[in-house]
């Protein structure tokens, strides 16, 4: 049964980029997920270990920006790492209800293992595609972020 123009309207080619768009970051989660699991660690606590490393004292607040998170849900990423022995919290002096966030020995040992880990995902997310394409695909994807 043939589709009428109405129908065939629904669907257009920017849905189809745009699904495709979508479904690339949630499949790249999905094996982030499985990757860190290796480590006991989620990939949400992988990705806090690793701004608190480029970023030492770090606020849970500052961190929760970087995670696009609540501060109540990051507070709980934190408790984790914590209780791991991943990260500790230092009371900021003057003010008791700031904590600024540092890695333990246990996270920087393990740091170039997620890092290995990470590039073997990045790897497998961009086999076959030229440096060019990347470069050409940075620019279209700065450009779209730049136009929402």
């Amino acid at each position: 049964m043939a589709k009428t123009s109405d129908e065939q309207s629904y669907l257009t080619e920017a849905d189809g980029l745009v699904f495709l768009i979508e479904e690339v970051p949630r499949k790249l989660r999905r094996v982030f997920d499985a990757s860190t699991a290796k480590f006991g660690l989620t990939r949400t606590q992988w990705r806090a270990l690793a701004y608190i490393f480029r970023t030492p004292g770090l606020t849970q607040t500052e961190l929760a920006k970087c995670l696009e998170l609540e501060r109540a849900s990051v507070g709980h990423v934190i408790d984790q790492l914590e209780k791991a022995d991943y990260v500790e919290r230092r009371a900021v002096e003057g003010n008791r209800r700031v904590w600024t966030l540092h890695l333990r020995p246990k996270a920087i040992g393990i740091l170039p293992a997620l890092r290995a880990e990470a590039d073997v995902v990045y790897e497998r997310l961009l086999a076959g595609i030229s440096a060019n394409d990347i470069a050409t695909f940075k620019q279209l994807l700065a450009s779209m972020a730049a136009n929402l």
